[in-house]
């Protein structure tokens, strides 16, 4: 049977990096589980790759089918913007393990839905001085930067990633990515092991 692997932590703190680079290593033959959203793609992001870009009334289609595995809903400065996990064509635990980037909210979700023994988590762990230039650097590239959302999302991950709520998810393992390719090459150990 198949896993899920799980990579979280507060934003900015390197997640699509380090999944894009877990995904390139041919020995773990991982699987992708692309999330959905509402929110409007950045510049550099492909529908199709790093989410599934979706209006409201297409996600609101998914749910009255009962396709929607876990939704969370954020009150941005731009309005309210989803991100949900749908149980499509990119699933076959029979077969397969998977990669996926989420949060503390949709491990959960996921883990009860298809259970504790199928969910890894790699949380991915930053100094926040580092994490909100990174942000910063990100946001100014953007051809219509979102510094308010960008400030909303940095203090709503204090509380999203508490300790407490790390603990409470059973997740006691972390990695460090004060050095990509160290954080990598433990990551990769850690899957393997998990596999």
């Amino acid at each position: 049977m198949g896993k899920i692997f799980c990579l979280m932590g507060k934003s900015s703190c390197g997640k699509d990096t380090i999944y894009k680079r877990i995904l390139k290593d041919a020995s773990l033959s991982l699987k992708t589980l692309i999330p959905y959203t509402t929110r409007p793609a950045r510049d550099e992001e492909t529908n199709g790759v790093e989410y599934y870009f979706l209006t409201e009334r297409e996600q609101q289609q998914l749910a009255l089918e009962g396709k929607i595995i876990e939704l969370r809903a954020y009150h941005t400065v731009h309005g309210i913007w989803k991100y949900f996990t749908v149980n499509d064509h990119q699933i076959n635990l029979e077969q397969y393990h998977y990669l996926i980037i989420g949060t503390l909210e949709s491990y959960l979700k996921l883990r009860d839905y298809f259970g504790k023994d199928l969910l890894v988590p790699l949380y991915i762990e930053l100094e926040d001085g580092e994490r909100l230039q990174r942000a910063l650097n990100r946001e100014r590239i953007q051809s219509h930067p979102k510094y308010k959302e960008l400030c909303r999302r940095f203090l709503a991950d204090d509380e999203d990633f508490s300790r407490e709520n790390l603990e409470q998810a059973d997740i006691g393992v972390s990695f460090v990515n004060d050095d990509l390719e160290c954080c990598i090459r433990k990551i990769i150990s850690y899957i393997q092991a998990n596999m």
